[in-house]
């Protein structure tokens, strides 16, 4: 027998004897029917049995886990299984990244807000190095807020004009400019 004195869970299930060297036997204990009654209804008992005696005995373990959660998965959804649970968690990121994005996009515009405006700058064209004396240029000691500023501005933009499939609340579009 698989384990001690009752029939391992597939055997329990099929109702047959469990032999000595059941294959089953330490991947689905008589305590967890459950585990094989589920991988079972997915798979079928021979597709399984084919599948652990082509694995070498080290990677059978994790091939069972899977199967488990496979069969879970397709029990939940029987057309997409795993793959479906999958896709719908890719799509939350990509929501997720894009809200984010709208989040510091609405940073953005309210620091621009915030910062002031320079007002003493000149109206004519002026050469490249009066321009490191503006109040707002890189050699200022804003240098590292105005990198960060730039940075994440272009991030944001680069990003919005790569995810423009993604549809938007026309009143959540309007507070990011208000």
């Amino acid at each position: 027998m698989g384990t001690g004195s009752s029939p391992c869970a597939s055997c329990k299930l099929l109702r047959r004897r469990c032999a000595k060297d059941c294959i089953f036997a330490p991947y689905f204990p008589p305590d967890d029917p459950h585990k094989f009654a589920i991988v079972h209804k997915v798979f079928g008992a021979s597709n399984v049995s084919k599948m652990l005696q082509e694995l070498p005995i080290q990677q059978r373990s994790d091939a069972v886990s899977s199967l488990v959660y496979e069969a879970n998965a397709r029990v939940r959804d029987p057309v997409y299984g795993c793959v479906g649970a999958i896709s719908f968690l890719q799509n939350q990121v990509s929501q997720l990244q894009m809200q984010l994005a709208v989040a510091q996009a609405e940073i953005l515009c309210i620091q621009m807000q915030q910062e002031p405006v320079p007002c003493n700058l000149p109206t004519t064209l002026m050469e490249p190095d009066q321009l490191d004396k503006l109040p707002f240029s890189t050699s200022n000691n804003n240098s590292n807020h105005n990198n960060n500023f730039n940075n994440n501005l272009q991030q944001y933009l680069s990003f919005a004009s790569s995810s423009s499939s993604i549809m938007q609340d026309p009143v959540k579009r309007e507070s990011l400019w208000t």
